[in-house]
C-alpha cells in the first residue's frame, strides 16, 4: 500500500504550551502535546483524561423529556402495568435492551423484551412488533437504539393504548413520534452536554436516573458497564466525555467481573484470562452478539447477554459462536463477489463513491460488506441487495464525510432511511437505483475532501527512540481506551537502520520481524511489519529508511514493548 504520511509540525506556541502541560501533569512533551490535539489543554482536564471518575457522569435530567420518561416509568410500575423492553438486532440494541431488562428485572417482575426479525420486520419498530404488544397486553413500550423516525408506527402503537419512551442516538428528522418522552441528544436545540451516547449509553442514562429517582445506589448500575462499553466499542462513538468514563470502567467490568452471559461470550472467544481491550470487543465479541440477528435473530442474543445460569449461557454462546462462522463464510463470498463488481467500473479512479448492487446478497451481511469497500477504496460505499418488494442497503463512510447526509439528499427516492456519520441504512423501490447511485455519487463528489479518499496515514509525533522510555509507554498507556476523537496515537522515527537481526517471518515469509536502532541512541528496538516484506531486501542493505508505527507491548514478552509498523519509506522516497 502507497500511504501518503500526513503530519503537521507543531508551531513554537504549541511546543510551549506542550512543555508546560508536561511539567504540570508529570508527562513527557510528547504526550503532553497529543493531549492537546484532543482538547484537554489544563492540568484538571488532564488528570480528569487520565483518571475517568464515575461520580463525573452527567446528571442525567439535564437530557429533554428525562423528567417525562421517568415519571411516566414510574407510573407503569405503580399501576402494575406490562412494559416492553423493544430495540434493535444489532450490538448496540441487543446490549441496550439486554442492560435496561437486566436492571428493571430487579424491581419489577411484568416486563418482556423483544427484537424486531431483520428479514421480517426490518429495521426499527415494526407494526408486528406492536401487535405483539397489543396481544400480550402491554401499556409501555421502552424502545432502545431505534425509533426515532417511527411517526407512523409510534401512532398506530398510540391507537391501541400503548406509550413510547424512544432512547436513540440516530439523527432526527422535522417531525418526530408522538411518543411520551424522546430521548435524544441529537434532537433539535437538546441542551445535554455529550450528544455522542451508544444507544446502550442513552438506555443507561434512563436507567441512572430510574435509580436516582427511586433512591436505588449507582453501584447497583456499575454492573452493566460491560454492556455499554461493548456497545460504545461496537457502534464505534466517539471515546471523549462520557463516552470515555462509561468505556473505562466498562472495560474494568469486563476484565475484573463480567456478567454469565458476556463471559460466555469471552470465552467462546478465545479471551478467557486475557486483558481485554476496545480491540477486542470490535472485532470477537460485537461481530458474534451482530451474528445473531445477521443470521437468526437478535433476540438469543438478548436471551445469552441476561442469561444467569453458566451452563446455558455457555450452550448459548457456543449457538451464536456458528452464527458466527456461517456469518464469516458469508462475508468472504459476498466480498469477493463485492470487488470484482467494483473493478469491473470503468472509470472507478474517477469515482468518488462506491454504489453497488446484487438482488440475491444476503440482507445480514450487507453493512459488513460496505464496511470491508470503504478500508479497500477509502472512499463512502453503499451496498445493496433485494429484499422482496424492496432494495435495502447499508452505507459506511471513512473518516472526515458525512454518510447521513448524502444518504438524506437522496430522500425523496427513498422508502427509509436513518443513521448517522458513517454508517446509515436505507430501503427504495428497484426503478429508484440507478437514481440513487448517480445522485449519491454526484454529491458525494461535490462535497467530500479528495484528499481524505488517498490512503492515508496520520502521524501524531515524530520521535526518536530515546523516547520511548518505560514511563512513555506507561503514560501512552493511561491514554486508553482508544477509539473515535482518541485515536491510537501513530508515531514516526526517520533515519533507522536494520540491527543486523531482522528476517522474514510467516507461513507465506509475508511479514518481516525487525530489530532496529536510529542515528539518535543506542537503544535496540523490536518491531513486527505485517506483509510488508516487500521491503525486507532493501531493510538488509543496511541503507537508513523512515517508518511510521504504534507501540504496543510484546503479548508474549510482559512488560516489553514492540513497535507494530505501518508503512516503510526507503530513504529519500517521499
Amino acid at each position: 500500500m502507497n500511504y501518503k504520511w500526513n503530519y503537521s509540525a507543531p508551531t513554537e506556541e504549541d511546543l510551549t504550551a506542550a512543555l508546560l502541560l508536561a511539567e504540570r501533569v508529570n508527562i513527557s512533551p510528547v504526550i503532553a502535546r497529543m493531549l492537546i490535539n484532543r482538547g484537554i489543554t489544563t492540568e484538571d482536564d488532564a488528570r480528569r483524561f487520565f483518571r475517568p471518575q464515575l461520580h463525573d457522569l452527567h446528571d442525567p435530567f439535564l437530557m429533554t423529556d428525562m423528567d417525562k420518561a421517568v415519571e411516566r416509568l414510574n407510573e407503569a410500575m405503580g399501576k402494575k402495568e406490562r412494559i416492553l423492553i423493544y430495540g434493535d438486532y444489532d450490538v448496540d440494541g441487543c446490549s441496550a435492551v439486554a442492560l435496561v431488562y437486566r436492571f428493571l428485572q430487579q424491581y419489577y417482575s411484568n416486563i418482556d423484551y423483544y427484537i424486531p426479525d431483520r428479514y421480517e420486520e426490518g429495521y426499527g419498530v415494526s407494526k408486528k412488533g406492536v401487535d405483539f404488544a397489543a396481544e400480550s397486553g402491554v401499556k409501555l413500550i421502552i424502545i432502545l437504539d431505534c425509533g426515532i423516525k417511527a411517526v407512523e408506527e409510534i401512532a398506530y402503537a398510540k391507537s391501541l393504548g400503548i406509550d413510547f419512551i424512544i432512547c436513540d442516538h440516530h439523527v432526527p428528522d422535522e417531525v418526530m413520534p408522538d411518543a411520551v418522552a424522546i430521548l435524544n441528544a441529537k434532537r433539535r436545540n437538546a441542551t445535554y452536554p455529550d450528544k455522542n451516547l451508544s444507544g446502550c449509553g442513552v438506555g443507561f442514562k434512563l436507567m441512572q436516573a430510574f435509580a436516582l429517582s427511586n433512591g436505588i445506589p449507582f453501584s447497583k448500575l456499575v454492573p452493566l458497564l460491560d454492556l455499554v462499553v461493548i456497545s460504545i466499542a461496537s457502534d464505534i462513538v466517539p471515546i471523549m466525555g462520557e463516552n470515555r468514563i462509561l468505556a473505562f470502567h466498562g472495560l474494568k467490568q469486563l476484565n475484573n467481573s463480567p456478567s454469565t452471559g458476556v463471559k460466555a461470550i469471552l470465552n467462546v472467544c478465545g479471551l478467557e484470562g486475557k486483558e481485554i481491550v476496545m480491540t477486542d470487543l470490535i472485532f470477537k465479541v460485537g461481530p458474534r452478539i451482530n451474528a445473531s440477528g445477521r443470521i437468526q435473530n437478535g433476540k438469543e442474543a438478548v436471551s445469552l447477554l441476561i442469561e444467569h445460569d453458566e451452563a446455558a449461557a455457555t450452550l448459548m454462546a457456543e449457538q451464536i459462536n456458528q452464527y458466527n462462522e456461517e456469518r464469516k463464510e458469508l462475508d468472504k463470498k459476498m466480498t469477493e463477489e463485492a470487488n470484482q463488481l467494483v473493478r469491473e467500473m470503468p472509470s472507478l479512479e474517477d469515482e468518488s463513491a462506491i454504489v453497488i448492487y446484487d438482488e440475491s446478497w444476503h440482507k445480514g451481511v450487507i453493512g459488513i460488506v460496505a464496511s470491508r469497500l470503504t478500508e479497500l477504496y477509502f472512499r463512502p460505499a453503499v451496498v445493496l441487495t433485494r429484499d422482496g418488494d424492496v432494495v435495502t442497503g447499508s452505507a459506511r463512510s471513512i473518516t472526515g464525510f458525512d454518510v447521513y447526509k448524502a444518504v438524506e439528499q437522496c430522500r425523496d427516492l427513498l422508502d427509509n432511511f436513518g443513521g448517522h456519520t458513517y454508517a446509515a441504512g436505507l430501503s427504495m423501490k428497484v426503478e429508484k437505483v440507478e437514481e440513487f447511485r448517480q445522485r449519491f455519487t454526484e454529491y458525494v463528489a461535490a462535497n467530500i475532501n479528495h484528499e481524505t479518499t488517498l490512503p492515508t496515514l496520520d502521524i501524531e509525533a515524530e520521535i526518536n527512540f530515546k523516547d520511548i522510555t518505560g514511563k512513555f509507554h506507561n503514560d501512552l498507556k493511561k491514554m486508553r481506551p482508544f477509539g473515535p476523537e482518541n485515536p491510537k496515537p501513530v508515531f514516526c522515527t526517520h533515519q533507522v537502520y536494520d540491527y543486523g537481526t531482522s528476517k522474514v517471518v510467516g507461513k507465506d515469509q509475508e511479514h518481516i520481524k525487525l530489530e532496529l536502532v536510529d542515528s539518535h541512541s543506542s537503544n535496540v528496538m523490536n518491531g513486527i511489519a505485517f506483509g510488508q516484506s516487500s521491503q525486507a531486501r532493501y531493510i538488509k542493505t543496511k541503507q537508513a529508511f523512515d517508518i511510521v508505527y504504534t507501540i504496543e507491548e510484546n503479548i508474549y514478552k510482559h512488560g516489553e514493548v514492540q513497535l507494530q509498523i505501518e508503512d516503510i519509506k526507503q530513504n529519500g522516497v517521499q
